[in-house]
């Protein structure tokens, strides 16, 4: 069934609110449980997938009978509070009935930008990866405050896809692509098929939300675009609203494919190299110098002294016995107090020293950059 999709094995797969809720008759579930199908055939041929789904708020406006137009802050508030919960139950009933387990994951924007916050969220994200469940993704609307009027799902889809290296980035939408203009306004305009780079003249194509129940539209996916191809994911825009939308998708269905940076680095590794000073620094031995050169994490067992004061998450220097010069950067993976205590230990004795299991690594390889 992959076809298109056959390529990209972390594959994050975002649903518009007009796709899955009618303003009438609320939650499309036939509609839902294809998708369930579509997701559950992408699983058995090895993908991993996670899911961005809007509707909360527009379920809830329908549970509500609340009227159309404009909500106030409370309001929408109200009414992502009842949506949530029905919305979580369609999604677990959905992808239950493909016997796939569901995990409910509320972030808000501050949770993907904030060091220590975004650490907690990838990781619990992670781990339902490593359990094979799907995790389902949601803005927290219910607590949210300026993201409530001014987020979208747009943004978030494509700083989980970031957030969690994946592949490629599927925005299921109303529309099918990327036109040179409104095809709603403009017969001449022409669907663009593919996009190399995202250049001063695709933003300048795009227009605004074609729903009331959508908080984005084009612009906000072209600035999706951006934050995912700048950090080597493709994205795609494509039609959802027949049966089977990713099924359609794979087997040739129009859509317009944003292609990633062919040299891609890291924008989080970038960050963490070049725009952060370093709250700590971490002495390691020649022996953790050569693990890292190849690709490996920082164990605690090759750190020979622990420098600072730091929190978890925070950007630490990494730097070899003797010498002093800096190897590496990254993000702390325990705080400093931790880190003295089990520094120069094995991982089998962390558990003893701090009394819970450890943590995978002193700093992971995906939280750290080093240095030729």
């Amino acid at each position: 069934m992959a076809g298109r999709l056959a390529p990209y094995k972390r594959i994050v797969v975002k649903i518009g609110s007009a796709l899955l809720v009618d303003r009438k008759s609320g939650l499309k579930r036939g509609w839902l449980q294809s998708l369930a199908r579509d997701i559950a055939g992408l699983r058995k041929a090895g993908h991993e997938i996670l899911v961005v789904s809007s509707g909360a708020i527009a379920m809830g406006r329908t549970v509500l009978d609340l009227r159309a137009g404009s909500l106030k802050l409370e309001e929408s508030q109200a009414a992502a509070a009842v949506g949530q919960i029905a919305l979580a139950r369609a999604w677990d009933e959905a992808l239950g009935a493909q016997d796939i387990t569901t995990g409910q994951v509320l972030v808000t924007i501050d949770d993907t930008e904030s060091r220590r916050r975004y650490l907690n969220a990838r990781a619990t994200i992670g781990a339902l990866l490593r359990m094979k469940a799907v995790p389902v993704i949601n803005e927290n609307d219910t607590v949210a405050t300026s993201e409530i009027r001014y987020g979208d799902n747009d943004r978030l889809a494509a700083r989980v896809a970031t957030m969690m290296n994946a592949d490629l980035l599927v925005l299921l939408s109303d529309v099918d692509g990327l036109y040179t203009a409104s095809p709603a306004t403009d017969p001449d305009a022409r669907h663009l098929a593919d996009v190399a780079a995202i250049t001063p003249e695709i933003e300048a194509m795009a227009g605004d939300a074609a729903s009331e129940l959508s908080r984005g539209g084009m612009r906000t996916k072209i600035e999706a675009g951006k934050i995912t191809t700048q950090a080597g994911t493709a994205m795609i825009i494509a039609r959802g609203s027949s049966d089977h939308p990713l099924e359609v998708l794979g087997s040739g269905g129009a859509c317009t494919l944003f292609h990633p940076n062919p040299a891609p680095v890291s924008a989080w590794k970038s960050w963490i190299a070049g725009q952060l000073e370093p709250q700590g620094r971490l002495v390691v031995d020649a022996g953790a110098h050569t693990a890292l050169k190849s690709g490996k994490s920082l164990l605690a067992a090759g750190v020979k002294r622990v420098d600072g004061t730091f929190e978890r998450g925070d950007t630490l220097a990494i730097v070899l016995e003797g010498s002093g010069a800096e190897i590496a950067r990254g993000l702390a993976g325990y705080d400093s107090g931790e880190a003295a205590k089990i520094a120069g230990h094995r991982t089998s004795e962390i558990e003893a020293i701090l009394g819970y299991a450890p943590r995978a690594a002193m700093v992971h390889r995906d939280d750290m950059v080093v240095k030729a």
